[in-house]
């Protein structure tokens, strides 16, 4: 959590989250009206938070990682848009699973990379599909977000073979679950081995490009500083 995320909290009257988030910052909730719901409420929560701040209230609208990167802060203007509401809305930057996983790893994202949601849940999986060949193709490193659940486990098989028919079966690949929080753990692996690893809903996948190395078990992908300086 950034600071301006706490003050933003601290200066809210009303704190409105999915609930496993809302415990992670129980701490910051005391005195405050909490409004909480589970998860696939997603719309409901936002809905709420509407109606409150246009009713004066000052709303807190609680995200993991970063609300502007598969979370709240588009559903929000998505639906003020649609409504023709002019209601202020501040989106207070957070630390992004892609950059807590990458600094657990050493420095996998120096160089370009994607970011992939592998969730079929509001985009058909056709797309997706495209969107990882494409990214594979072009040497992208790859930022694997919602991996894997419970009822969804094809899709990170698939990924994996359309990007191994372009890179490697050693091409290094780093998983971190739980990043920053209690239960962290973070796994060096290859390409090849990957569907063999532990993965869950709160893990990120970082699949390196063709340049990505491993040492001392940290993931490094170069920028191209040794081709053009002495390093």
């Amino acid at each position: 959590m950034t600071p301006a995320a706490r003050t933003a909290i601290e200066h809210s009257d009303i704190i409105i989250g999915y609930k496993t988030y809302l415990d992670l910052i129980d701490e910051l909730l005391a005195g405050k009206e909490v409004v909480a719901s589970q998860m696939m409420k997603e719309v409901d929560r936002c809905g709420r938070a509407i109606e409150l701040a246009a009713a004066g209230e000052t709303v807190a609208l609680v995200c993991g990682g970063d609300p502007g990167i598969y979370a709240m802060a588009g559903l929000v203007f998505e639906m003020l848009r649609s409504r023709d509401l002019a209601v202020a809305v501040e989106v207070i930057p957070g630390i992004a699973a892609l950059n807590a996983c990458a600094a657990r790893l050493g420095a996998p994202l120096m160089h370009d990379f994607a970011a992939i949601s592998l969730s079929d849940l509001l985009t058909p999986w056709e797309v997706i599909e495209k969107r990882v060949r494409a990214a594979a193709a072009a040497d992208f490193v790859l930022v694997i977000y919602n991996p894997r659940s419970r009822r969804r486990v094809e899709q990170l098989v698939k990924t994996r073979d359309i990007v191994m028919a372009v890179r490697g079966p050693r091409t290094p690949v780093g998983i971190v679950t739980g990043a920053a929080r209690e239960n962290e753990r973070v796994e060096l692996t290859t390409l090849e081995q990957l569907t063999e690893c532990e993965v869950g809903m709160q893990s990120t996948v970082i699949i390196g490009n063709s340049q990505t190395c491993c040492w001392r078990n940290l993931m490094i992908t170069p920028r191209g500083y040794a081709g053009k300086y002495a390093v």
